[in-house]
């Protein structure tokens, strides 16, 4: 089972992190456009603090938003606010699902997600350790890829690897680094198996949409187009 107790750790180191490189911008840059399409920094902010509160309700056994309006409108009202005010929610509801992570509980349950997606409660805090790290490095402040923890990096192409196995419109993906990491996926498409060699931040950047994939090498065929998360 996943280590929630390390993990609620880097929960907390990533998080320290964002809020320092958030804290050197001001209110002009807050409202500059983000790396993520349509959104601003304010968005990404904005999306970040109620994360917090969703995945709040999702380890106390409630919905994790009413509804995808709702969760939306909320961004939409959050984003324009002064840069203290999403740095204030952005460490209030941080510490928050902190808090709500680190009562005793049964970690094996199975919780549910949105859009009906199930879980193991024990991956929560695995899962705002990714909307932390990825979101900084969306906010497109000097914080990249190359930049994250490896052990992170490896953890979720393992999981964005496995989200996309059996794909029906993937065919069979084998992912490589030069050191010997090697990743399944796809696998519901027919056609040619192909093998893409890359780093292991350049693999990540592929599998989670942030990137186009132009530093991997693919061979047996073009690199496969992924879904959206």
């Amino acid at each position: 089972m996943t280590d929630h107790v390390h993990d609620l750790v880097a929960v907390r180191e990533a998080t320290e992190r964002l809020l320092e490189a958030a804290g050197k911008l001001d209110d002009g840059a807050v409202a500059e456009p983000s790396r993520l399409p349509g959104w601003s920094r304010g968005h990404v902010l904005a999306h970040l603090s109620r994360n917090a509160d969703a995945l709040i309700n999702v380890l106390q056994g409630r919905p994790m938003y009413a509804n995808s309006e709702t969760r939306d409108a909320d961004i939409e009202r959050d984003a324009p606010r002064p840069l203290a005010e999403h740095l204030a929610d952005l460490r209030e509801s941080g510490a928050a699902v902190l808090a709500a992570a680190e009562a005793p509980a049964d970690w094996s349950r199975t919780v549910t997600m949105r859009n009906g997606v199930t879980d193991s409660a024990s991956r929560i805090p695995f899962r705002r350790w990714v909307e932390v790290e990825l979101h900084h490095v969306d906010l497109g402040v000097g914080y990249e890829l190359e930049d994250l923890p490896e052990e992170f990096v490896i953890r979720e192409n393992d999981f964005l690897a496995e989200r996309f196995a059996g794909h029906p419109d993937v065919v069979p993906t084998t992912a490589v680094t030069a050191d010997g990491r090697l990743w399944t996926t796809g696998g519901g498409a027919d056609g040619t198996p192909v093998t893409v060699r890359g780093t292991a931040p350049d693999i990540l950047g592929w599998l989670c949409g942030r990137r186009d994939g132009s530093a991997l090498t693919v061979e047996g065929g073009s690199l496969p187009a992924l879904p959206p998360l």
